[in-house]
């Protein structure tokens, strides 16, 4: 019998959680009969009640429910991981606690996965969100896909079903300071997607602030493309081809006496540019010297508390 691994994240969804379980039960019944179930829910250091509320649930059903206490906050990807680590199912799926992707797509995905299609991605093709909220998403997912991840579908997805074999690759990786849901496309197995249109959050406020939407943007970057890196150096070699135009000039309007040189402006200029471009390339440099210290030192990406 097919064991299929539910891996959902929770932080701050006390109220959420009730409403999940319902639909989770309820959606139990649009899979083949012999699919088994299991719920690893991530409590990923909430200070609410969503810890109380994922005990009632497994209180439930003790024969599904799986409860892991990280220590702490260690970021909602990191909690993912974590999940990925204590479950068994023969394929998994990524859901949000919130439910603003629909649970009621799994089925389908899960049918294609029985076909033997090991990734299956369901693609945002909308949202229910603000202006501002869409712009940042569209953004950082069409910049994603032209400058890292070429196989990622336009509108990014955080709805996946996989199988087992790349839930172990992932783990195995156990990468830091990266995207695990990208992690997966990376991976670069063939897959099938399934465009929907993504909820708003009815019931809890988001927890995702600008901090670590900016964090997941760098990450992702650093993770998957040297873009940033390639861009230094061709900025360098335009502003020295510009400096040297600049210079040839330069010279040439001292001996012919073609314009006045005014030395002062011009080297203020040409300096300050200089200046931010060292220190932007500086920034760029150090933020992949330090994950590489970061990934040296081997501390864990995540610290459990208690499993219940």
């Amino acid at each position: 019998m097919p064991l299929l691994s539910y891996i959902i994240p929770c932080y701050y969804n006390e109220g959420n959680i009730p409403v999940t379980k319902k639909e989770l039960i309820q959606n139990e019944s649009l899979f083949p009969p012999d699919v088994k179930f299991e719920y690893i829910m991530v409590d990923d250091g909430s200070k609410d009640g969503t810890l109380n509320e994922l005990l009632k649930f497994r209180d439930e059903y003790p024969d599904k429910v799986k409860v892991v206490k990280l220590s702490g906050n260690f970021g909602s990807y990191n909690a993912i991981l974590a999940g990925m680590n204590y479950a068994w199912g023969d394929c998994n799926v990524i859901l949000a606690a919130d439910l603003q992707d629909p649970p009621e797509l799994i089925p389908q995905m899960y049918e294609y996965w029985a076909k033997g299609i090991k990734l299956v991605i369901a693609n945002r093709q909308d949202r229910e969100e603000s202006f501002f909220q869409k712009m940042f998403s569209n953004s950082y997912h069409f910049m994603i896909k032209k400058f890292a991840l070429k196989n990622v579908p336009k509108g990014g997805f955080d709805l996946v079903l996989f199988d087992s074999q790349l839930r172990d690759e992932v783990v195995r990786i156990n990468e830091k300071n990266t995207n695990q849901i990208y992690l997966l496309s990376w991976l670069n197995y063939d897959f099938v997607n399934i465009p929907y249109t993504r909820k708003k959050r009815d019931i809890g406020k988001s927890r995702w602030t600008l901090q670590k939407k900016i964090k997941l943007f760098v990450d992702s970057f650093v993770s998957f493309s040297f873009f940033p890196i390639r861009l230094i150096s061709v900025t360098g070699l335009i502003l020295g081809l510009i400096s040297f135009l600049y210079g040839m000039f330069v010279i040439y309007a001292k001996i012919t006496g073609l314009v006045p040189i005014q030395g002062w402006t011009a080297i203020m200029v040409v300096l300050l540019l200089v200046s931010s471009f060292q220190m932007v390339a500086l920034g760029i440099i150090g933020e992949y010297v330090w994950r590489a210290m970061d990934a040296s030192r081997k501390r864990p990406n995540f610290v459990i508390d208690k499993v219940y």
